[in-house]
């Protein structure tokens, strides 16, 4: 193996951000998906991020932050367009009593996260290629979940619109999200509001190596989202709440 495809340990690192190291087991896991993610990329654009730094950082430490306080045992989560697997697969790799649902509405993407889980024997998940706005109303995921995870790079009230219809009552949305201002704190309190869901908290974990701004607003869904939500396909999007 090349020195530079070596992922970073940071034990220590690991521990003073999140009060947390992962076992040998489980850097184990995480550098055969690093190693998978490079052999893929080079005919599948999974992610543009490929130094070992950086993969660490934007995908192991980013996906894993915001979740570890968090007991996931018998727990059922699913990770919103999930890409090449962020942040569901580390997830999947350090809670395998838990039960992930990954999903993407890009075939492809799909198609290598069911690949490397076989290959892992990562038996906690499953996989979903379609559209949040679909799902959202099938009677087999809609209220299903006690965790919906989205890292969003969409507007927050289209990330609320695909998540909180899929929460059980009591269960959270977490958002993943870089900068965040007063506004859209006010924005997402309204239209959580409007869907069912109130914000819990909020943190602002910037990441350990580089120092970019992370936020994560966590909203707890505490009653029933009105069966309008989430609306066809597109219109979240292009008609924002």
């Amino acid at each position: 193996m090349n020195e530079n495809s070596l992922l970073p340990i940071y034990q220590e690192l690991w521990q003073t951000t999140t009060n947390w190291t992962p076992s040998i087991e489980q850097l184990n896991l995480f550098q055969e998906l690093y190693n998978e993610i490079l052999i893929i990329n080079r005919h599948l654009n999974l992610t543009r991020i490929t130094t070992s730094e950086e993969f660490w950082e934007k995908n192991l430490w980013d996906s894993l932050a915001p979740i570890l306080e968090h007991n996931l045992k018998d727990k059922k989560v699913i990770d919103i367009g999930t890409g090449g697997g962020f942040p569901g697969l580390p997830i999947a790799i350090i809670f395998p009593e838990a039960k992930l649902t990954l999903m993407d509405s890009v075939a492809k993407k799909i198609k290598f996260i069911n690949e490397f889980s076989h290959k892992l024997n990562l038996k906690n998940i499953e996989t979903l290629v379609n559209r949040a706005e679909i799902i959202g109303q099938d009677q087999n995921y809609r209220k299903q979940y006690d965790f919906a995870l989205i890292r969003a790079v969409a507007e927050i009230s289209v990330c609320l619109e695909y998540s909180l219809p899929l929460l059980k009552l009591g269960g959270i949305a977490i958002l993943y999200r870089g900068n965040l201002t007063q506004e859209e704190k006010e924005i997402t309190e309204k239209i959580a509001h409007k869907l069912g869901g109130k914000i819990v908290k909020i943190t602002n974990k910037n990441t350990p190596i580089q120092d970019h701004i992370r936020h994560c607003i966590y909203i707890e869904k505490v009653k029933l989202t009105p069966k309008k939500y989430p609306r066809e396909v597109g219109k979240p999007t292009k008609l924002p709440l």
